[in-house]
């Protein structure tokens, strides 16, 4: 199959039913198989890519790791140089009409007997394993697992009249609802609508790179590396001084502030050179805060792609701590974790009763959890290791040691004389931390979680994605975590001209008629509270159906 071959959607179905890694660009078909396991970002970034179409002929990243199987979109996360390197991947031109496939990894059939026998066959545009036209809850066939949102053909009839509610109608309805709300709230999901808007996208990311909002202007980490020497000094003085409190607080708020810094560098938003910003990323992320830069960008990559959607962002996947989607109210398979499957049980029925008390105290001690996940990710064995980013595993390794050496053994062990003192500095330092856990998921545990078909990718992050609003000085106490939505949207602008993107955001949406979404610090916190006894309320009740059937035989609840 050389260079020159035109190959037509149906030619791209076989591929990808045959297990090819089939990635468009510029109408440039790449089969990307034997790279897979050596993407920088990654191997999931690229099979759980969300298929949207999006600038194709940009030097910058406004969405993380655009590639996917039967990509519609382009690779416009990466450089001008890597996209040129691309062409090394390419097996032939598409050809004719093109609508975008639901990846493999996300519940994507792609099944060659059907199709065999035709030489043209009609390849619907969402192959799902349910009815092509509404979308799978937990990617389940009907009558397999647990059940699926759309089990009923119309669900309709259970919104409008009383009858009794098994639970498994009554979950199917809870999903339905949050469906209903969001396509009542944004624009029609019809390919004209979304095209438009998509349209306007492209016209601003136009805009955005006129302005100069991608260059970045490095005086402003002047005055932040001013910020983290202060607090590191501060630390250092009241530990030489036996203020064992103080001294941990000054150090935690350090992590808090510099970690902002690793998010720039995680998303190539300082030096846009991936040595350089891999090397800022780990220093800090790995060495001075002993977290993995690595597992920050391979989750970190998912969640930009696929956005508050149950079974593939890893960051609202925190059963049996917390659900914020009634999809967790029935045992979920992650697609990031490999198939894991997430599952309500006992203890999830108990812990979900109580998540908006326990949030924060959770979000208080949420440190500890990031230790576990950056060496579970560096010690499995698809953590990628080979190509250009062979050297970035020992190097996080070492930089990892090199953190407990200096923060366990010569802070805690050596300076601090008692192990009273110890497990109060250990306690401090990681308490210090907690805004930026609440900030990390303000922004989304409160938005929208369902999937809605054929919705293109601008307005999907501005529905999941909410902004904070605070005044321009308090902005280095948020390190941009407050302008989440912006950052969706254009990833690779760096923090300090995010403010300076808002007023175009909010034009954008004026236009368009989706739904800016921003609220205050205070407000937000309530909006995430609110969602999470939403969603106890609703667990429930399902108790209480299953308790209505064990009691009685009866099929549920009178809705």
């Amino acid at each position: 199959m050389g260079r020159s071959c035109l190959l037509t959607r149906s030619d791209i179905f076989a591929l990808i039913a045959a297990g090819g890694v089939i990635v468009i660009k510029d109408d440039a078909v790449l089969r990307l198989d034997g790279w897979l396991e050596k993407h920088p970002g990654g191997r999931l970034a690229i099979l759980h890519m969300k298929t949207d179409t999006l600038p194709d002929n940009t030097d910058e990243e406004e969405a993380e790791a655009e590639e996917e199987q039967g990509l519609g979109g382009d690779l416009s996360s990466h450089s001008a140089d890597t996209l040129k390197g691309m062409n090394r991947f390419r097996i032939g031109t598409l050809t004719g009409v093109w609508a975008n496939f639901v990846p493999p990894i996300q519940g994507g059939v792609f099944c060659l007997r059907e199709h065999e026998n035709d030489p043209n066959p009609r390849v619907p545009n969402k192959l799902m394993p349910s009815d092509p036209e509404k979308p799978a809850v937990n990617g389940n066939a009907p009558g397999g697992g647990a059940a699926p949102a759309w089990a009923e053909k119309e669900l309709s009839p259970l919104l409008a009249s009383e009858k009794m509610l098994s639970p498994d109608e009554y979950f199917s309805q809870a999903v339905q609802d949050d469906i209903n709300e969001s396509i009542q709230a944004y624009p029609s999901l019809d390919a004209a609508t979304q095209g438009a808007i998509t349209e306007k996208y492209q016209a601003l990311h136009e805009r955005v790179k006129r302005e100069g909002l991608y260059d970045c202007d490095y005086s402003r980490y002047g005055y932040e590396m001013l910020r983290y020497g202060a607090l590191f000094a501060g630390f250092v003085y009241f530990l030489r001084a036996g203020w064992w409190g103080t001294s941990a607080t000054f150090l935690g708020l350090f992590w808090q502030q510099i970690m902002f810094t690793a998010h720039d560098a995680g998303h190539r938003g300082i030096t846009h050179n991936f040595v350089l910003d891999t090397l800022i990323g780990i220093f800090i992320g790995d060495f001075c805060c002993g977290l993995s830069i690595g597992w920050w960008k391979s989750s970190h990559n998912v969640h930009h792609l696929v956005t508050n959607q149950p079974e593939h962002d890893p960051d609202i996947q925190n059963i049996p701590l917390f659900a914020t989607s009634p999809e967790f109210l029935r045992s979920l398979t992650s697609s990031y974790y490999n198939g894991f499957v997430f599952v309500y049980d006992a203890i999830a029925d108990f812990t979900l009763r109580f998540q908006s008390y326990t949030y924060y105290p959770i979000m208080a001690v949420a440190r500890f959890n990031l230790y576990f996940l950056s060496w579970a990710h560096l010690l499995k064995p698809h953590t990628p290791n080979m190509g250009r980013a062979f050297w970035t595993r020992p190097t996080e390794i070492a930089s990892i040691l090199g953190y407990f050496a200096w923060y366990g053994y010569l802070v805690v062990y050596l300076c601090i004389p008692t192990w009273q003192a110890r497990a109060l500095f250990i306690f401090v330092s990681h308490l210090a931390t907690m805004p930026l856990h609440i900030q990390i998921t303000l922004s989304h545990w409160g938005m929208p979680t369902c999937v809605l078909p054929g919705e293109c990718f601008a307005q999907h992050q501005l529905r999941t994605t909410m902004d904070v609003d605070c005044p321009a000085w308090l902005d280095f106490i948020h390190g941009g975590l407050q302008f989440q939505a912006v950052h969706h949207l254009f990833p690779r602008v760096p923090r300090h001209n995010l403010r300076a993107v808002q007023p175009y955001v909010r034009e954008f949406c004026r236009e368009t008629g989706i739904k800016y979404s921003i609220l205050g610090f205070t407000e937000g916190n309530q909006k995430v509270l609110g969602r999470l006894e939403e969603i106890t309320k609703q667990a429930l009740l399902m108790a209480k159906c299953q308790a209505h059937m064990a009691a009685t035989g009866e099929s549920g609840l009178l809705h």
